[in-house]
């Protein structure tokens, strides 16, 4: 059983990059940013995102865009999985 996220990098191009978010629900990925715009396509359950004290609740079939820098949590209600387009230069940086 995984105890974690997984994020997986799935296709890069020239300019975009495509990684698969996923996990079981009850998991969490802690406070993050990405340091370029990030969008979050949901394919299956739902996930409560946390942005800067206000709740987004990312379910399937719909889309979500990420600001950059913008520090942020994920916590996965149901099992979860997504995909995430964003730059190709761009980087997901733990905030500690």
């Amino acid at each position: 059983m995984k105890t974690q996220i997984e994020l997986v990098q799935l296709q890069t191009g020239a300019s975009f990059k495509v990684l698969q978010v996923s996990g079981k629900a009850g998991l969490e990925m802690p406070l993050h940013y990405s340091t370029q715009e990030a969008v979050v396509i949901v394919l299956e359950g739902s996930a409560l995102l946390l942005i800067d004290k206000t709740e987004h609740l990312l379910l399937a079939g719909r889309s979500f865009i990420i600001p950059a820098r913008q520090h942020h949590s994920l916590q996965l209600k149901q099992d979860f999985k997504a995909l995430v387009v964003m730059a190709e230069e761009s980087d997901i940086e733990f905030v500690k």
